[in-house]
């Protein structure tokens, strides 16, 4: 069976690409959809369908620009209600590709509308599964997100909704087939999930926890709720964006390719509220960075600090990047539903030293010279970890604020005397 996963690791993200007989498929695109459209175009085949597991709270999909660029049909499993023309597929609902078939599972659980989809080859071998978000390598998918966009579900509920789906409609079939999950290790929809992107379901049902046959119920439930941190701030209005529908990605970036001179830049952030946001090296910003801008660094867990460190969704943004990497920022942006940039800077933050504009910096200390230089008794020493790394071990005297809240912590921070800050890799500004 021709099938490919075209996975995005910024995100831990896997889509899925499938194509027969000059039809093809895709499962769970990300918002930029051309390398899709390449895709498809590169096998001279039509995208039939864009099918949905379920309502990402991760990621804004592309299935709607998809859909009308392709003249595909967007496909969802049974209870989902969006804003938009779909076909709600009922559970056992067989689609054709070309020669192969794709089949509805309907595995509540993560959401009520989540769906695994059943792959038969054109001689019809059962292949695979695409599980979305219910079953990936090593884990399942986290059952509290729902509760957070719809009132009447309760954490407990969904869970116990994912037992039954797991052992119901996923555990009874065969054991060759190959698992295909939305997502891989590093992505906030799990909490224990391998880096592997693909394994047998036999082996699944080896070696994940919460395919263990002997579990009860009520254990299933304790193992999967136990642990679970908060999720990311910016995951329900994610959900609510891929119920509602959203502006399409090109108007997005025409938007945000606005380049500005350094002069407009300043008139720009002074006269808006607009966020300064550079997403350079963390090393590049520290020795240089316009005032009161913040640093999220593209070769880092880009879409998940935004997402937690950028409260509202809707806020304007001002864009200090790498030359070249402008688009690539705008786009990493509207993954998540960050769709109000309004600018950059052009020619980045070489122009801006060139005009003369003041630039401020952070200094850089190495473990020897923070423990050589700085008086402990006398030095503020924040550590911006997780409490659970903190708790394992830390420096003496230093005051655990997690990167994630310190926007409602800042108080803590004195303004009239330096301080140091440390994580897990160095990167934090």
């Amino acid at each position: 069976m021709k099938i490919e996963q075209i996975y995005t690791g910024c995100i831990a993200h896997a889509a899925y690409y499938i194509e027969s007989n000059g039809e093809a498929a895709i499962f769970d695109p990300l918002r930029e959809v051309q390398p899709y459209i390449d895709r498809a175009a590169k096998d001279n085949a039509k995208i039939k369908y864009v099918f949905l597991t379920h309502f990402h709270a991760d990621f804004v999909s592309g299935h709607l620009d998809l859909a009308k660029q392709a003249n595909a049909e967007i496909v969802y499993g049974p209870n989902a209600k969006p804003a938009y023309k779909i076909i709600t597929a009922s559970d056992g609902q067989t689609f054709e590709v070309g020669n192969y078939k794709v089949k509805v599972i309907h595995t509540p659980g993560h959401t009520m509308e989540s769906t695994t989809y059943f792959l038969i080859d054109e001689n019809g071998n059962e292949h695979g599964i695409i599980t979305g978000d219910t079953l990936f390598i090593g884990d399942v998918g986290r059952p509290d997100l729902a509760q957070h966009v719809v009132a009447d579900l309760t954490q407990d509920k969904l869970a116990r909704l994912l037992y039954h789906s797991l052992r119901e409609k996923i555990m009874p079939l065969s054991d060759n087939l190959i698992v295909y999950p939305n997502h891989g290790a590093g992505s906030a929809c799990g909490k224990m999930m391998s880096k592997e992107t693909t394994d047998t379901l036999g082996n699944q049902k080896k070696t994940n926890y919460a395919l263990n046959p002997q579990m009860t119920e009520d254990e299933f439930v304790t193992a999967v709720l136990t642990g679970l941190t908060n999720p990311p701030g910016y995951f329900p209005a994610n959900v609510l964006l891929n119920i509602n529908g959203y502006e399409s990605l090109d108007a997005i970036l025409k938007k945000a390719k606005t380049p500005l001179n350094p002069k407009e830049f300043e008139l720009v952030a002074n006269e808006t509220r607009a966020l300064v946001l550079d997403t350079r090296e963390a090393s590049d910003f520290a020795r240089g960075f316009i005032p009161n801008s913040i640093n999220i660094g593209l070769n880092g867990n880009f879409a998940m600090w935004v997402g937690e460190l950028v409260a509202d969704i809707k806020q304007e943004i001002l864009l200090v990047t790498e030359v070249g990497k402008e688009e690539e920022s705008m786009i990493r942006l509207s993954r998540i539903g960050y769709d109000n940039t309004i600018g950059y800077l052009n020619g980045g933050i070489a122009a801006w030293k060139d005009a003369g504009f003041d630039l401020d910096a952070v200094v850089r200390v190495t473990a020897k010279q923070l423990e050589e230089t700085i008086n402990f008794d006398e030095t503020l020493i924040f550590d911006v970890r997780k409490k659970s790394e903190f708790q394992s071990e830390h420096l003496v005297g230093a005051v655990n604020v997690p990167l994630n809240e310190i926007n409602i912590h800042l108080e803590l921070f004195p303004k009239d005397k330096r301080f140091i800050l440390y994580c897990a890799g160095g990167i934090v500004q």
